[in-house]
């Protein structure tokens, strides 16, 4: 199961790039609406960065300091060519300022999960990993 979530978490974004932004919910206040939505740039590629990571822990003894490299290049690519299919689209927009959120919040992901695997440093996230 671990192995099919991020591409299952793939086409999601694909689809949900799709349509326009206020599709599934629209909140009432068109400002906070707006700052959340952005907000999830933060987290929408980060949290494929981990899928992928479980993906490759689920392969013992495969997972390196590559694989977990190219585990993050291959979200941070990903999130780039959702960049590039929502400019296709008239209610959607593309930014660099995106793709630094989307870069962020991959980063913030890969300095725990390298630490914790790697470096010896958080513990308790290593524990967890170990466990997928």
């Amino acid at each position: 199961m671990l192995r099919v979530l991020p591409f299952a978490y793939m086409v999601a974004i694909f689809i949900m790039s799709s349509l326009p932004a206020d599709h599934f919910v629209k909140l009432p206040d068109s400002k906070l609406d707006h700052t959340i939505k952005e907000s999830l740039h933060l987290i929408e590629f980060a949290i494929l960065y981990v899928l992928l990571v479980l993906a490759m822990l689920t392969r013992r003894g495969d997972f390196t300091p590559r694989w977990n490299l190219a585990c993050a290049l291959f979200a941070a690519l990903y999130g780039i060519s959702d960049e590039i299919h929502q400019s296709f689209y008239a209610y959607r927009s593309a930014s660099w300022f995106d793709l630094v959120k989307d870069f962020t919040g991959i980063s913030v992901c890969f300095y725990f999960i390298r630490g914790a695997m790697f470096q010896g440093k958080f513990r308790g996230l290593r524990k967890v990993l170990e466990r997928v």
